[in-house]
């Protein structure tokens, strides 16, 4: 697992675009890390890398927001207020993950079970000031 050192949020946003030059129809990328850590601004880079216009903003209330457009659809879910297993099948997790875009799941360590075996794992920590490490 390679880890990057952003020394500041735009970097973040860089790396999350750069990284989306790679991804391909069905990629599901599972994101951890704490509050503030740079989940949502690593997605709004993916979202700007693959050409959606919209603004990413983070669905912790709505749960799920979806970009069409772009090289690639995005879905973007959160699952911080999500306690149950269940909360999460019954947002449609399984249609998302069997989607024909890119699908991002921030807080995805909450329900490691139920990320599917070739998920791809970004971890995000917080160090000192904007300093964040980044594990991919």
């Amino acid at each position: 697992m390679a880890s990057i050192i952003s020394h500041h949020p735009q970097e973040t946003l860089e790396l999350g675009r750069a990284l989306a030059a790679e991804l391909r129809r069905g990629d599901v990328l599972a994101l951890a890390g704490d509050l503030g850590a740079g989940k949502t601004h690593f997605t709004k880079g993916l979202a700007e890398g693959l050409g959606v216009e919209a603004d990413v903003t983070s669905p912790t209330f709505t749960l799920v927001h979806e970009y069409p457009g772009g090289r690639l659809p995005l879905v973007h879910i959160d699952l911080y207020r999500l306690e149950e297993p269940t909360e999460v099948l019954g947002i449609g997790l399984d249609d998302y993950l069997a989607g024909d875009g890119v699908t991002v799941i921030e807080w995805a360590d909450k329900f490691e079970a139920l990320m599917p075996p070739d998920v791809r794992w970004v971890r995000f920590q917080v160090l000192e000031g904007d300093d964040r490490e980044i594990s991919l």
